[in-house]
């Protein structure tokens, strides 16, 4: 189909950067592929994409590429140029959150911020300003495909059709999915815990005081594994993206100086802070959780037994107790059924692949309605937690059906649809938009179509 993904990542950032040029010029200059409407293709954007994609390791020929990355530029310049017909726009706080998480994830993949220099061959401030202006202009197309479509929807009729055209082999593979409650305790009398993990971190800033490495101590010490492969950098981040308390103590600090001791729901943190870049800092922090003693463990695991075995008599509800004794906030007023963590879901049902390892092994053997016995696993922040759980129903893999998987197929049926209507909106579009395209992409297959008129 003539619409395709834009695929706006770090392999394109390069896509949109900034040129001159006055467009109502009849003719091209050396510098542009194409002229759409309004907005301009130029040849180093498309050759740096083109350059950025092999690098990555796309396999295509270079022909084949450079058409494909063509055709992509020229559809979102459609999609763009309508925008400015529109005076549809987007502010910077619209991607600034997803940004600097592109940024992080992007240094975190290169190595350092030196290998993702080199990699580029820009500054670090050259990198940020290409993405976040590929982010914005495709908030922007984001926009006007909303504006284009709004209001769809499928009829069960129309869902039904689309359905029946699906070849059955075609039909994709469900997999297994369950539906679970829990009762959580936490370690019982862990204010202890805490008085421990607290003084082994004064011990280890009493260290860095002293002129030990911050970062080779994070790499011996911090129970963060993944920050303390970088010596306990976790790169630069919003205030909004931080924990309040280590919000705070990040954003008083001064170049290379260390916190006092912070404590968050992940446990208890020494803070320095590397640089900060307006309302932006980059720090690098040692994490130390409470650990639990064994007879910890054991006084979980004895209460928890005592309330299985009360509700497999039936003499205690397990939705009250639930309520009543667990600890986990999501799952106890739902009477313990687990919920995704993500707030636009809400979704109660989870692959064995979604749950850890814990609980995996605990669901994977169990029928339904029957109750685990206590063990002991880790929450959605990797604290040590103890629970029972109850298998509430399972549905088998199977292929898509409009029965079990109603919501993927209207979805799927969704995207189709809209999928017509853009590639509608873009044939129409094309024929009152005026083109330029260069000699040098004429031979394009996909031009001869609709692009020249």
């Amino acid at each position: 189909m003539m619409m395709k993904n834009l695929r706006f990542g770090l392999v394109l950032i390069s896509l949109f950067l900034p040129g001159v040029l006055t467009v109502n010029a009849q003719t091209l200059v050396e510098s542009i592929a194409a002229i759409v409407g309004n907005e301009v293709v130029y040849l180093s954007d498309l050759e740096s994409t083109i350059t950025d994609l092999k690098r990555g390791g796309n396999k295509t020929s270079m022909d084949q590429l450079r058409c494909n990355v063509f055709e992509e530029m020229l559809i979102s310049k459609l999609f763009l140029d309508q925008a400015r017909i529109d005076s549809i726009t987007v502010t910077d706080d619209a991607v600034e959150g997803e940004l600097n998480m592109r940024m992080n994830d992007a240094i975190r993949r290169s190595g350092s911020e030196e290998a993702l220099v080199a990699y580029f061959k820009k500054s670090m401030v050259e990198i940020r300003r290409d993405i976040k202006k590929t982010m914005l202009e495709q908030e922007v197309v984001r926009e006007v495909q909303g504006k284009i479509a709004e209001n769809l929807s499928i009829t069960p009729a129309a869902l039904k059709k689309f359905y029946s055209s699906i070849e059955k082999d075609s039909l994709p593979v469900i997999p297994a999915k369950y539906e679970i409650s829990i009762i959580q305790i936490d370690p019982p009398d862990n204010e202890d815990n805490k008085a421990v993990a607290r003084q082994k971190l004064l011990d280890i800033r009493a260290q860095i005081l002293g002129g030990k490495s911050f970062n080779v101590l994070s790499i011996m010490y911090s129970e963060d594994t993944e920050s303390a492969k970088r010596g306990g950098e976790i790169g630069f981040l919003t205030r909004g993206e931080l924990e309040k308390q280590y919000a705070d103590a990040a954003f008083s600090l001064t170049k290379n100086t260390v916190s006092k001791i912070v404590e968050t729901k992940f446990g208890f943190h020494i803070i320095q802070l590397i640089d900060r870049k307006g309302e932006m800092v980059n720090t690098r922090h040692i994490l130390i959780r409470p650990q639990v003693k064994p007879e910890q463990s054991e006084k979980a695991i004895a209460k928890l037994d005592s309330l299985a075995r009360l509700i497999r008599i039936d003499s205690l509800k397990f939705k009250d107790a639930a309520l009543r004794f667990s600890t986990h906030k999501d799952s106890r007023i739902n009477g313990g059924k687990l919920v995704s963590a993500n707030p636009s879901e809400r979704i109660t049902w989870f692959t064995l692949e979604e749950l850890n390892t814990e609980m995996y092994v605990k669901i994977r053997d169990m029928k339904v309605g029957e109750i685990s016995d206590p063990f002991r696993t880790t929450d959605e922040i990797n604290n040590v937690v103890f629970r029972i759980v109850r298998l509430d129903n399972e549905l088998p893999a199977h292929s898509a059906n409009l029965k079990d998987d109603y919501q993927i197929m209207y979805n799927a049926a969704l995207g189709e649809s809209r999928t017509k209507i853009y590639d509608k909106w873009i044939k129409d579009k094309i024929e009152i938009t005026y083109l330029k395209i260069s000699d040098e992409y004429k031979s394009c297959n996909f031009l001869k179509k609709v692009w020249l008129k």
